[in-house]
């Protein structure tokens, strides 16, 4: 879904025309339309939608569940928690507002819901990089700069840092909400390069700090220094999967023709980086060794269950073998 036009709803509001126009006034305005130019090209808007109906499905649920669990760690809770709390929350909302845009697409087709889904959109293209950003400056800091991370370890600078953040991305939903701004697009593009490539250089620097005191060590790594490789190759995992894409094709931007921009590599891209709403949470999830709020009995139960259908499935293949 391209968030830069004005698509997603069937109202017959005319469109406005811009401010500096010279055209006649009572000149006959095209009716404003669902997919704004891409009727013919609805396969990325359509991409962009499913990934983004998963993340009603799979990521609320995930996402409500790390907040669950980070509140139930709160005495234990490690620094960079605030800025995975905040990250949850918002990708909750997020794909709270997706039932929305289907409604708003099919039903309603109202102009004011429009703005809040585009608000929506603002709030998902600045929170899940610079909230990443600040994750990977933490642990960067943790790593590399053991010493000055002491010093710098109390709550206040990461509120300080959470507060900057919410600014900076409410600033740029709210902008994105009015619209008409000359070349806003390339504020996304700008940030995400940024934010990419400081989030690469932070994570493989760590990686390599990491490997590096491994190898001139010990042969076992410390368990915490093994716990901090894991969560910052996860990290590294998101950042790959998830911004790559649109970090590879927003900035060739002139070598697509309007249309094939607009319909095809802004949805995809967007796509990507929108269903990290769901895969962001599920690795935080699968990184825990335990998770609050699931008995041992369940977990045992269950794994018993595997356990007697393997050894179920493992017998009646011997016995086909045999009598094979």
């Amino acid at each position: 879904m391209d968030r830069n036009i004005s698509s997603l709803n069937h109202t017959s509001i005319q469109t406005p025309l811009p401010p500096n126009t010279t055209a006649n006034i009572n000149a006959t305005v095209k009716p404003f339309s669902v997919f704004d130019g891409c009727e013919l090209y609805v396969e990325g808007i359509l991409f962009d939608l499913t990934l983004q109906c998963i993340n009603v499905f799979i990521g609320i649920p995930a996402n409500i569940l790390v907040i669950a669990v980070l509140i139930h760690n709160r005495k234990e809770a490690s620094t960079s928690d605030i800025f995975l709390g905040c990250l949850a929350f918002l990708d909750a909302y997020f794909g709270v507002m997706t039932p929305i845009v289907i409604l708003n697409l099919y039903t309603w087709g109202s102009q004011k819901v429009w703005s809040s889904i585009k608000f929506s959109y603002g709030v998902k293209d600045t929170s899940g990089p610079l909230f990443f950003s600040c994750i990977c400056l933490d642990r960067f800091m943790a790593v590399l700069f053991p010493i000055t991370f002491g010093q710098l370890k109390h709550i206040k600078y990461r509120l300080f840092l959470t507060v900057i953040v919410f600014f900076l991305t409410f600033a740029y939903a709210a902008a994105k909400t009015v619209g008409g701004l000359p070349n806003f697009e390339k504020v996304f593009t700008g940030e995400i390069l940024a934010a990419f490539s400081w989030m690469v250089v932070c994570n493989a620097s760590i990686l390599w700090a990491l490997k590096r005191s491994h190898s001139a060590g010990k042969d076992e790594m410390h368990p915490m220094k093994k716990k901090a490789f894991k969560t910052v190759l996860s990290i590294l995992c998101i950042i790959v999967v998830n911004y790559l894409p649109p970090v590879a094709m927003f900035p060739f931007e002139d070598i697509y023709t309007p249309d094939v921009f607009r319909c095809y590599v802004q949805p995809v891209g967007f796509a990507f980086v929108n269903i990290s709403s769901t895969t962001q949470p599920l690795i935080y999830l699968t990184r825990l060794e335990k998770v609050p709020f699931i008995s041992d009995a369940c977990i045992k139960k269950w794994g018993s269950c595997i356990s007697s259908d393997n050894n179920t499935n493992n017998k009646s293949t011997t016995q086909q073998n045999q009598s094979a």
